[in-house]
């Protein structure tokens, strides 16, 4: 993993707590993910093109509800039908902030997939590395996961397109 591929996710999510939920967001030191360990909340979005992997904004089920319930401006809990929503919305602009700081590169992202359950994992590819960043707010903690890498360039195939 490029550490390029990790500050544009950190300044996104500060940015996008700060705008959207007017929340500042400290964050602890990134590292490689190990296995166990899982979440009650999680919006995962894929990347491809000339970056490929997954992110995911991991959280507790009581952050994720004051998380949504700022970003929407009315209470909500996970059982609300709009919830998963709210927090996919959120995984959304954090990507597609960081998406618009990974310069010069094509990259496609997926609309947001989001989990829900206690305690879950969510199954990554193996072959590329997971770097945490552990996050905490007023409304409590959370983390992304960043598994991404840069895709080489085929200079045959460049020249064609």
């Amino acid at each position: 993993m490029e550490t390029g591929h990790i500050t544009p996710f950190i300044q996104s999510v500060q940015n996008v707590f700060a705008t959207m939920l007017q929340l500042d967001v400290q964050v602890g030191e990134p590292a490689l993910k190990r296995d166990g360990g899982g979440s009650d909340v999680s919006a995962i979005i894929g990347m491809s093109g000339d970056v490929v992997g997954s992110v995911v904004l991991s959280f507790p089920t009581e952050t994720a509800e004051r998380v949504a319930s700022l970003f929407t401006g009315e209470q909500m809990t996970c059982e609300d039908a709009d919830f998963a929503d709210a927090v996919g919305e959120l995984c959304n602009m954090v990507c597609g902030g960081a998406k618009a700081e990974l310069d010069g590169k094509r990259i496609s992202i997926s609309c947001p997939s989001v989990v829900v359950g206690s305690n879950h994992q969510v199954a990554r590819q193996k072959d590329i590395p997971c770097v945490t960043i552990p996050c905490e707010t007023d409304c409590g903690v959370f983390m992304i996961e960043v598994g991404i890498q840069s895709v080489a360039v085929d200079s045959t195939s460049a020249a064609a397109a």
